[in-house]
């Protein structure tokens, strides 16, 4: 029997219990309240954490954590679940962007967080010490923000520590997503980065585009979640076998040079985002003052990942994600890769080796 209380500042679940609430994080010029279900299982097993709502805008994840943490039963629980469906309140209820409206700081660029620094480094260490420390496995659900297209993908980093990698990598593909993309150093400010150089199994798992809310959406969001906690023993085994993946790397990012209104050349539709060939036109960006035209290429071959769907760009913004197959006889070489850039757009922005 779990005989051990699960308990996150004043919100607690005695063993075969679970529990919902808020808890204040203080972030210095501001409280923010962070809602939270604890579900504390009646049998031992590991403790697992699952945020969403790191980024406004991203509604299907912060869907898909509540109608998971909604479902989830103490008695069928093997260990702990953490269950964090709006991790940055300001910018989900406020902003609805990747940056918060309080300080102009994307969340996803400053894990583990500075106790000390602003008000989004606060609450990324808050998040960390009272949620993501002493986990064993931590789960971020992100998808496509508003302005972005994007294919369903799982994304990890390489660590260096076998045991680890191969945990990690087993988990990625526990969710039923086809495409996984590894990160090849666990560096950066993404909350997956930060965790995996604590030496947790930590992963990115991005479904869904353009915030868009809907019902098929949130269900395959639910479904791939208890698929991988049942991989990882939290939940009873149902017998199916995992599905096949394939693994890849990103080759390049493509970031705007000019201020204009953007006009991509590759499809809206996230199914049949496809291949390009390093030259191809990504697309336009116009100046709305005279026409004048900036024509966008494919600096790398690559397949599109994500895209930007939004109109109006600046310099730096994101524009598109390519990733090639992995290969580690060559993709392990930093001379074989150009990296996306570090804008405000997709979790592996930074850096995305």
């Amino acid at each position: 029997m779990n005989d051990t209380t699960l308990r996150v500042g004043t919100l607690y679940a005695e063993p075969g219990t679970k529990a919902r609430g808020t808890v204040p994080a203080d972030l210095g010029t501001l409280t923010a309240d962070i809602p939270l279900t604890l579900i504390n299982g009646a049998r031992p097993g590991p403790r697992v954490v699952i945020t969403a709502g790191v980024h406004g805008g991203e509604f299907p994840p912060i869907d898909a954590a509540v109608r998971l943490a909604d479902g989830l039963e103490p008695a069928e629980v093997h260990g702990q679940v953490i269950i964090c469906p709006v991790a940055n309140p300001p910018a989900v209820y406020q902003g609805r962007l990747n940056i918060s409206p309080v300080d102009g700081v994307n969340l996803n660029r400053v894990f583990p967080g500075d106790p000390a620094g602003g008000p989004t480094e606060r609450l990324a260490a808050w998040l960390f010490t009272h949620l993501v420390d002493g986990a064993d496995v931590y789960i971020d659900l992100h998808c496509g923000g508003i302005d972005q297209v994007l294919r369903d993908f799982v994304g990890y980093r390489v660590t260096g520590d076998p045991g680890l990698d191969k945990a990690t990598a087993e988990l990625a593909g526990s969710f039923g997503i086809e495409d996984v993309i590894l990160g090849l150093t666990p560096e950066g400010g993404n909350s997956h980065a930060a965790a995996a150089r604590r030496g947790m199994s930590a992963v990115l798992v991005e479904v869904g585009q353009l915030g868009r809310r809907d019902e098929a959406t949130a269900l395959r969001r639910v479904d791939g979640l208890l698929k991988a906690l049942r991989h990882l023993g939290v939940l009873d085994q149902d017998g199916s076998a995992p599905a096949p993946i394939r693994e890849w790397v990103w080759s390049a990012g493509v970031t705007a040079e000019a201020t204009g209104l953007w006009y991509p050349e590759f499809s809206f539709d996230a199914d049949v985002i496809g291949e390009v060939a390093e030259g191809d036109v990504l697309g336009r960006i116009v100046d709305p003052a005279d026409g004048s035209e900036h024509t966008v290429h494919a600096p790398a071959d690559g397949r599109i990942f994500y895209g930007m769907h939004g109109l109006t760009v600046a310099p730096g913004t994101e524009l598109a994600a390519l990733a090639v197959p992995w290969d580690p006889d060559t993709a392990g070489r930093a001379d074989t890769l150009r990296t996306p850039g570090v804008g405000a757009g997709s979790d592996e922005a930074d850096p995305r080796p």
